[in-house]
């Protein structure tokens, strides 16, 4: 499918890895110019490398930590008005909830609600001006169904999601959309550290607790970041003109409910 979105420019934040690396990708193999964000240099270098041999094309890279103000600054100079932004930022760690004290609290809310809000305040202006505009904030399936060692999570994302519930209505006349991609238990090392504490709860062995996730699961195995990114190229794109608003569960069926 021709997604209709050839040439324009998308940020993509916390892409030298994981979903937020299979966003980029999938948007880029759409004819996107895209610019990926990582904090760590030599590894987000190396993902640009990669993917610019892959499209016979360079991708930019802004090395920067998109939870502080010239870290959106820098993503911003490299790509001014962006058509397409996906926020994107690492979830806290898990654990329990009376070992964290306001510190930890205020750092969750910082980089997974208030994070994607200041740069959403950035880039919505433009969008609408012009017309068009996508803005996917990747959260958690956890979101829908929390998790209790994920407590911070569940807490600050909850959060984005309220705010944007009611943003997304009132941009949408302008041709601008923003939507929320729930990842459910995906091949990352964000899996693998949520793997791990479970594990040391209940006293087996990390790999134990990570086939565990995958059988669990009513497809057998555990999600591939190709398919969360090919998720989220779709909704970047024209098709997508009329998802406004949603927040869509990408975890193979797990959440039992409903709605």
């Amino acid at each position: 499918m021709d997604l209709g979105i050839a040439g324009r420019s998308a940020i993509v934040c916390g892409s030298s890895q994981g979903l937020g690396h299979a966003c980029a990708v999938a948007l880029a193999e759409a004819g996107v110019d895209v610019v990926l964000n990582g904090r760590n240099k030599g590894k987000l270098a190396q993902a640009a490398d990669a993917l610019s041999a892959r499209l016979g094309r360079t991708v930019a890279r802004v090395a920067a930590d998109v939870t502080t103000p010239a870290g959106r600054t820098a993503l911003l100079e490299a790509c001014p008005e962006p058509d397409i932004v996906i926020t994107n930022a690492a979830g806290p760690p898990p654990g329990n909830f009376v070992d964290w004290d306001e510190g930890d609290w205020q750092a969750a809310l910082s980089a997974n609600m208030v994070t994607p809000i200041m740069l959403i305040r950035e880039v919505i202006g433009p969008m609408r001006r012009k017309g068009w505009g996508r803005i996917i904030n990747i959260t958690s399936g956890a979101v829908k169904a929390p998790i209790a060692l994920l407590g911070l999570s569940n807490g600050a994302r909850t959060g984005l999601t309220g705010f944007i519930a009611g943003l997304a209505r009132e941009v949408a006349r302008d041709g601008v959309t923003i939507n929320n991609l729930l990842p459910g238990q995906f091949e990352t090392s964000r899996l693998r550290a949520l793997a791990q504490a479970t594990a040391q709860s209940k006293g087996i062995t990390t790999e134990q607790a990570w086939d565990a996730m995958g059988a669990a699961n009513p497809t057998g195995r555990l999600g591939q970041p190709d398919e969360f990114g090919a998720a989220c190229a779709f909704l970047a794109s024209q098709q997508a003109a009329y998802i406004n608003g949603q927040n869509i569960l990408l975890d193979g069926g797990a959440y039992p409910g409903t709605f």
